[in-house]
């Protein structure tokens, strides 16, 4: 019953079959974009839901501002602008109107208008009028958006031209506190791919020409997918006073002087959903951590007979009330009863490809012997995957069983990723080599042919290039430098800068 492509055998469209058999998302007739079906669309309620708790514990709060922004306020910063020109989308007109039998655009705009490609510009406009003393610092704030990038080559979830997010955005009185800040958040970040998405990730700083434009520095939290291959799950922004002399976000300080504040970004998106699938999904299809599951248990009822309905749907009844207050994670269990008019053989395979992570199936068997049939998803097609037992020890269980699913994914992606990064590659020659190879599907944690190298790096001028031709990139700079010599493996120069380098989505 597997997928019509496997990991091993076609990993591109492994990863969207997936999504299509799963139900997540699919292309829409609007070019470039996605409709998010209700199966994904519950995964990104459940992400943004566990993560602007965590903002407000951080004393940030919600608010909205303009997907339209002025022209003129990018060109206010030269560096900002250009990093995004080539994505953005612009508005010009204001109406429509039919000219010989067709709708022409008419009304051309005195300015044009550019559709949010990131907020930063039209937020800076609204800090440099909230912001005039010390006292009103800092300003922490956070909305829940849509955001359009004209992306050439879309792919549902990692890259379409329309894309939900969130974008944290906030103004301080030094550069301390704002550096403070761009990293607080980079490891709230972490927290939620790691205790979350159970998808763990390397943290570091992104080098000089990967940084986001406008910005000091750019920090970030870097995920392996399946295939070996990167993908920057978050980032948090440093931009200095560069956005606040560009709108004017000046105070006037303890000492009575006028200076301008420091700022910080930092923003995640439904790019998460395509890293959860490509860190856990399987050749059945999608397996999804317990914490974001739209429904952590699904319930088939298997009904052979007509007549003996009615006791089995008493007796599911009486189970779902049983197990509705338990509380993994500190909270109720999202229970499905899948009463539709299929077969319970279709129906259970319909929620293995969704991935819910337990399913339960129950006939009149089951009731008069006051069992249950339970299927865990990451168990599929072990001796441990299929068990029928007591309903009374399923429903004292039950948190428990969640949270261990949720330990188990994270510690099979954490043997993953340990296990396929390279430190043993010493030379330009050694590496040069090894990214030659192609990537190829990393099976159960063991070592893949093509997945990271952490080596030296000399910070040569000339890398980017030199990275390009080789089709891979930096991925970051890990907080934990080894302070050792070496030899970069671009170059061949002295260095003793520890960076990650991977190929990447």
């Amino acid at each position: 019953m597997g997928l019509k492509n496997s990991r091993a055998g076609n990993y591109p469209e492994w990863y969207q079959n997936v999504i299509t058999e799963a139900g997540m998302a699919e292309n829409s007739s609007s070019p470039g974009c996605m409709v998010i079906k209700p199966w994904g669309y519950g995964m990104w309620e459940r992400i943004r839901d566990v993560f602007d708790e965590k903002i407000k514990e951080t004393d940030h709060e919600n608010c909205y501002f303009p997907m339209f922004i002025p022209l003129s306020f990018f060109q206010k910063e030269a560096e900002h602008v250009d990093g995004f020109a080539k994505e953005m989308a612009v508005v010009t007109h204001s109406r429509l109107a039919m000219k010989d039998g067709k709708l022409a655009p008419e009304g051309k705009l005195e300015e044009p208008l550019i559709v949010r490609p990131t907020s930063e510009a039209i937020i800076a406009d609204s800090f440099s009028k909230w912001v005039k003393s010390y006292r009103d610092l800092p300003v922490l704030v956070n909305q829940w958006a849509n955001v359009v990038r004209w992306e050439m080559r879309p792919r549902l979830f990692l890259r379409t031209r329309e894309f939900l997010w969130q974008e944290g955005h906030t103004a301080h009185a030094s550069a301390q506190e704002a550096e403070e800040e761009t990293k607080r958040m980079l490891e709230a970040y972490r927290d939620l791919c790691e205790n979350t998405l159970a998808m763990p990730v390397l943290m570091g700083r992104k080098p000089e020409h990967e940084k986001f434009p406008g910005a000091v520095d750019t920090y970030c939290v870097e995920a392996m997918m399946q295939d070996g291959k990167a993908l920057q799950a978050g980032t948090s922004h440093f931009l200095g006073q560069n956005f606040a002399k560009s709108a004017n976000i000046s105070f006037v300080n303890k000492n009575n002087e006028s200076e301008f504040a420091y700022t910080t970004s930092w923003g995640v998106s439904t790019r998460l959903i395509g890293g959860v699938i490509m860190t856990h999904a399987d050749d059945e299809g999608m397996v999804v951590p317990p914490k974001i599951a739209p429904y952590q248990v699904v319930i088939v009822p298997v009904v052979k007979k007509p007549e003996d309905y009615d006791a089995v749907m008493a007796y599911i009844n009486k189970f779902m009330a049983e197990i509705k207050a338990k509380t993994p994670f500190g909270e109720k269990i999202r229970i499905k009863l899948d009463k539709r008019d299929k077969s319970s053989v279709d129906k259970f395979w319909e929620w293995t490809r969704k991935g819910a992570p337990i399913i339960c199936e129950i006939g009149m068997r089951d009731a008069e012997s006051n069992k249950v049939m339970v299927k865990e998803r990451i168990k599929l097609g072990t001796p441990e995957g299929k068990q029928i037992v007591d309903v009374n020890e399923f429903s004292a269980t039950i948190a428990e069983r969640l949270e261990n699913i949720q330990k188990a994914m994270f510690n099979k992606a954490k043997d993953r990723l340990l296990q396929n990064i390279r430190t043993d590659i010493t030379t330009p020659e050694a590496f040069k080599q090894y990214f030659e190879q192609s990537n190829v599907w990393i099976e159960d944690g063991k070592q893949g042919k093509v997945a990271f190298v952490r080596g030296k790096w000399s910070g040569d001028a000339n890398s980017e290039e030199l990275l390009k031709a080789m089709k891979i990139t930096i991925r970051c700079i890990p907080f934990d430098q080894s302070g050792t010599e070496g030899t970069c493996l671009l170059t061949g120069k002295p260095a003793t800068m520890d960076v990650i380098y991977a190929r990447s989505y």
